[in-house]
């Protein structure tokens, strides 16, 4: 069973996810909040699989709960996905350097949803495709900073399996594209990972653009 929490200052936005998440078999929603601090505090208190976190709230807001999550190694199991009304923008790459394992735009359709759910809760990034592209635009507008702590340490392969995965693919295509099996492409990404202090794919995506070692063609 996949818990959820919700967290967002809209009564009626949470009440519309939960009754769409309680319908499911696999999920169920464990607890809401109306802001950050209610939201982190509930985190600590459940342990759910997923925090499902507004970025912009009263007292708290998601960056902050998202970074007080990421900080505590009691809520390391904890997958915090970042809702947003307004595509990429500086607080949605704050949200995700801050430890978020992905995000969505508000308007998702239920369907969407429900998989984002399921994904995040599989450990996998959740990158909305819409605001993917534009972070690949933004990244490819800039040069690219200092590389990233460890990036020397990492092989061939697995240089990779991160520019693929940076450009939104699975472990299994990865691995159909690298002509190698899904553990192997899952082994790759997990030490680029460990190397490069990533939480999740998600924080590996903004490393590779940021240090300039994914370009907008998936170069290395």
């Amino acid at each position: 069973m996949i818990r959820v929490l919700l967290v967002d200052d809209q009564p009626l936005l949470r009440s519309g996810f939960r009754a769409l998440l309680d319908a499911e078999d696999d999920i169920e929603v464990v607890a809401e909040a109306a802001d950050g601090e209610q939201g982190v505090a509930l985190a600590r208190e459940l342990l759910p699989d997923i925090a499902v976190l507004d970025i912009r709230m009263p007292v708290v807001d998601g960056i902050e709960a998202t970074r007080r999550i990421a900080a505590d190694p009691a809520l390391a199991g904890v997958h915090v996905v970042i809702l947003t009304n307004y595509g990429l923008d500086e607080y949605v790459l704050d949200a995700l350097r801050a430890g978020a394992a992905g995000f969505l735009v508000k308007d998702i359709v239920p369907e969407d949803f429900l998989h984002a759910v399921r994904v995040a809760a599989r450990g996998d990034a959740l990158l909305a495709p819409s605001i993917t592209r534009r972070l690949i635009d933004r990244y490819i507008t800039q040069p690219p900073p200092a590389a990233a702590t460890g990036l020397d340490e990492l092989t061939n392969r697995e240089r990779e399996s991160v520019a693929l995965a940076a450009q939104g693919l699975s472990n299994d295509e990865i691995a159909a594209r690298m002509v190698i099996s899904p553990t192997t492409a899952k082994t790759h990404i997990n030490r680029a990972m460990t190397k490069l202090h990533a939480r999740d794919r998600a924080q590996l995506v903004v490393i590779a653009y940021e240090s300039g070692l994914v370009t907008v063609r998936g170069g290395t």
